[in-house]
């Protein structure tokens, strides 16, 4: 939401042309719209790219006479603007060579002509150039009808959405697999998160992956194109192959890379102010016929006299009217430690707006790895250090990547691989979300245009204190709804950390030229923890387990969600592929899949408040903590598979899948399910 968009393929925008165009941009595939496609006047740098809905408008001059319509995987089309003012193009997938080669389903390289659905492929090197937070972001518009819809929150969700949207309220995203061994991708944000009422936004769990480390993409679209993976790829496949070790020498090769990049705050992004009136809602107060918009019911200041004071509990900005030469007792004359204290201040606009309180962000990633391999061996150990430093204040995320991948032909028809992956985020700080408890929310909709939010940080950096500009009133300092930004910030932040192996042992069997074997042991599992910190002195508000009350008056408190996660698969495949006279070739498939699944969490909180300030641990609870928030969900599925694949004169392809599974979540009369497919393809 705050970032600056560094770059658009030398793309520029311009203003003040005398011609608008209009159109939408759908894919011959399916029909589908196509957001991120580049519509470019031709010969010039002026142009755009169509939104999430495959629309775009672009301002052009009257000399101007053809637009240019490109995106990645799709044939460039050329068109003349002539006297149009509305233009659709229909784009068509660009032509492929004959003997390309695909990943697919299980990890299976097909010849892409052979197939009658689409696989699209992306290189690591391109999603490597593309500038992001996590590859999930990186392949924003690099594939035809995939969305990527980015959370603008510091280190927020990235969701992968493949043809759309296939249910309203359940999950659409994409089923991601890692070197054939599907991985979570699981959000733990809580249900106030989701509904924008308030909380974090943790991110997705497939952002653990590092780019860095990608040889490839291959994005599985349509159920025949994921079958072989069961329910759980309904919305879509997108298949990592990640990089290994090479047979060119026995010298290991060494690689080192850096990269620091900058984040600055958007003005574009954000309200205009306006700097008017300032608090207020109105000129419904006690400030008399000359004043309306203030109050007059006190002696701050203890001269004998009734002062002129601003509504301080108020949260908006329509009240009276600006005005320099007017002296009124504001926020800053309540506190002993600002100093206007006890004094009367200009009626002005502050001098420090919300723009004023975000600083430079910095990314700083760095990365080694070191591969090599002969004949019998390959190697490559790699890691990755990232560290995030966000446009709020006290806020940060840490990666630390380390993967080994390795191959060893035991005989000549008998081979071993292997990963190993470990990855740990770290993350402190994120912007809370929603409506409750967001400083965003008061910057955006619920403040006072004569706060100097300068001077907020300078209060509290003196004294530490939750020194708010939205007192209750004259001689109770409590916030009325909203502390100081700047205590918000340092004293109530949250942390989080996630600790996630990724790995498998794989042996592959060559038991004739034609006939193979593969069997296969993989592991997901990782361990995290969420805490949030609520210090004593802030606004009161709801926080903690449910239970303690549902409450909406907390002013302390401190929270702890801890969740393990586990996911084991066992895979055994044999394969027979076979060339039948000069005109038939037959590839076959069966195998087995053992899947087994264990989610564990728990959220516990203090209730009522912390009893001592600044001590964040449970037992400093006010009053006796209330029963934790436990989930424990098991799974086991038993899946068998097959595939038939046949090609006539290299022209007719024919393929079939089924899949069947049992799941221990079913009755167990009736757990089984079954997902075929059948699809045909002709080069011509």
């Amino acid at each position: 939401m705050l970032f600056v968009c560094l770059a658009m393929l030398g793309i520029q925008l311009v203003n003040a042309q005398q011609k608008t165009i209009t159109g939408t941009v759908t894919s011959s595939e399916d029909g589908m719209s196509l957001p991120g496609v580049s519509v470019a006047v031709k010969g010039t740098t002026v142009g755009t790219i169509t939104n999430i809905n495959g629309q775009y408008s672009l301002g052009v001059s009257a000399d101007a006479q053809t637009l240019v319509y490109s995106f990645v995987g799709m044939k460039t089309q050329e068109v003349a603007i002539g006297a149009m003012g509305v233009i659709d193009v229909v784009l068509e997938p660009e032509v492929i060579g004959v003997d390309e080669v695909v990943v697919t389903a299980l990890g299976i390289s097909r010849e892409k002509k052979s197939l009658g659905y689409s696989v699209q492929e992306v290189q690591g090197d391109d999603i490597n150039n593309t500038k992001g937070d996590n590859f999930v972001t990186q392949l924003s518009g690099r594939v035809a009808g995939v969305q990527v819809k980015n959370n603008t929150n510091f280190g927020g969700s990235s969701n992968i959405v493949i043809r759309g949207s296939s249910s309203l309220t359940g999950n659409n995203q994409a089923l991601f697999v890692v070197d054939g061994i599907p991985i979570d991708n699981s959000n733990t944000n809580n249900t106030s998160q989701l509904t924008g009422r308030n909380g974090y936004d943790y991110g997705n769990a497939a952002a653990d992956i590092n780019s860095n480390d990608i040889e490839s993409i291959s994005v599985l679209k349509g159920a025949a194109a994921s079958a072989l993976y069961g329910s759980r790829a309904a919305n879509g496949v997108i298949l990592i192959t990640t990089k290994k070790g090479t047979v060119k020498s026995n010298a290991p090769k060494v690689k080192l890379s850096s990269n620091v990049t900058m984040n600055v705050f958007d003005p574009s992004t954000f309200p205009k102010y306006q700097n008017k009136y300032g608090a207020g809602y109105g000129k419904y107060y006690y400030g008399g016929a000359d004043y309306p918009g203030f109050e007059q019911y006190a002696d701050v200041d203890g001269n004998g006299t009734i002062d002129y004071t601003v509504p301080y509990y108020e949260d908006a900005s329509r009240g009276q009217e600006f005005d320099p030469s007017v002296m009124v007792f504001q926020w800053d004359a309540l506190d002993p430690a600002s100093p206007n204290y006890l004094k009367a201040t200009p009626w002005t606009a502050g001098a420090n707006g919300p723009d004023s309180f975000f600083e430079t962000g910095v990314s700083n990633t760095q990365s080694i790895e070191v591969a090599g391999g002969d004949e019998k061996t390959t190697y490559r150990l790699g890691y990755t250090y990232f560290d995030q430093k966000g446009i709020m204040p006290n806020s940060k995320i840490k990666k630390n990547n380390v993967i080994f991948n390795g191959t060893h032909k035991i005989f000549d028809n008998l081979k071993v691989t292997s990963q190993a992956n470990y990855i740990r985020t770290e993350g402190k700080g994120r912007p809370s979300t929603g409506y409750s408890d967001n400083i965003m929310s008061s910057f955006r909709q619920w403040y006072q245009t004569n706060v100097d939010l300068g001077l907020q940080k300078e209060l509290y950096e003196k004294t530490g204190r939750n020194v708010t500009w939205n007192p209750a009133a004259y001689n109770d300092l409590a916030p009325a709804y909203w502390d100081n930004p700047y205590w918000v910030r340092n004293e109530n932040y949250e942390t989080d950390v996630r600790n996630r192996f990724v790995g498998y042992a794989q042996l592959d069997w060559d038991i004739t030229s034609d006939l193979k074997a593969m069997g296969r042991y993989a592991i997901d599992t990782y361990s995290e923890l969420q805490e949030e910190r609520k210090a004593v002195g802030s606004g009161s508000g709801e926080f903690g387990v449910a239970g303690s009350g549902g409450r909406a008056d907390v002013t302390s408190g401190y929270s702890r969600f801890n969740r393990d996660f586990t996911e084991t698969n066992l895979d055994f495949m044999l394969n027979y592929r076979k060339k039948f006279g000069e005109n038939i070739d037959l590839s076959a498939m069966v195998g087995t899949n053992i899947r087994r699944t264990r989610t564990e969490s728990v959220f516990v909180s203090t209730n009522n408040g912390l009893a001592v300030a600044g001590l964040y641990a449970l037992n400093n609870s006010v009053d006796a903590m209330l029963p934790p928030e436990e989930e424990l969900l098991e799974q086991g599925v038993n899946g068998v598979f097959g595939s038939v694949s046949l090609g006539f004169m290299d022209t007719y392809f024919i393929d079939g899948t089924l899949r069947r599974d049992q799941s221990s979540t079913l009755p167990e009369d009736n757990n089984a399910y079954f997902y075929p497919s059948i699809t045909g393809s002709m080069i011509f």
